[in-house]
């Protein structure tokens, strides 16, 4: 593993120090996940929270609609909305609907969102990240801060990760 946020081969030099905190972020993200069960990516602390799963979908779908918003400039179509609330919302319906797979259904859907993403980012220049934009209530935003917030949504994910498989274990005791 490496620890230095540096420009990455084949990015500009912006959007490759983007790539490389997206990758490692995503390198310690996967690491969490070894050896998890289908009983362990289902686990349920209680009637409210997450699942594992649900977690991993949520990363993707954020990633996804980052893609949406940031390359396309717009909002998601009902049908990839359709597609992808679920692990987007997250809760009651996703403790009912995201479950039964075995860990490598998640680690493919966050792996086909990844590759689309760093497909995209290849053709971007830096000026790219600074782009901006307004939210429906007036706010502006730009490219950096959409990826920027996707990580820290990840990492905050992660720490939830972290604490079922600590659920995980006291259960077995």
């Amino acid at each position: 593993m490496d620890y230095r946020i540096k420009e990455t081969v084949g990015f500009s030099p912006n959007i490759g120090e983007l790539v490389s905190m997206l990758e490692y972020t995503r390198l310690v993200t996967l690491e969490e996940l070894e050896e998890l069960t289908v009983q362990g990516l289902d686990y349920l602390a209680d009637g409210s929270s997450n699942t594992i799963g649900a977690l991993l979908l949520h990363m993707a779908s954020v990633e996804f609609v980052n893609q949406i918003i940031s390359f396309e400039n717009r909002d998601l179509t009902e049908e990839e909305f359709s597609q992808w609330k679920v692990p987007l919302e997250l809760g009651g319906m996703a403790r009912k609907v995201i479950r039964d797979q075995p860990l490598e259904y998640y680690l493919e859907e966050l792996a086909a969102v990844r590759r689309k993403t760093l497909t995209l980012m290849k053709d971007a220049e830096d000026e790219w990240l600074y782009r901006e934009r307004k939210w429906d209530n007036g706010v502006a935003h730009n490219n950096y801060y959409l990826w920027f917030h996707m990580l820290e949504d990840e990492i905050s994910h992660r720490g939830q990760i972290r604490i079922i498989k600590r659920m995980l274990e006291i259960s077995k005791i």
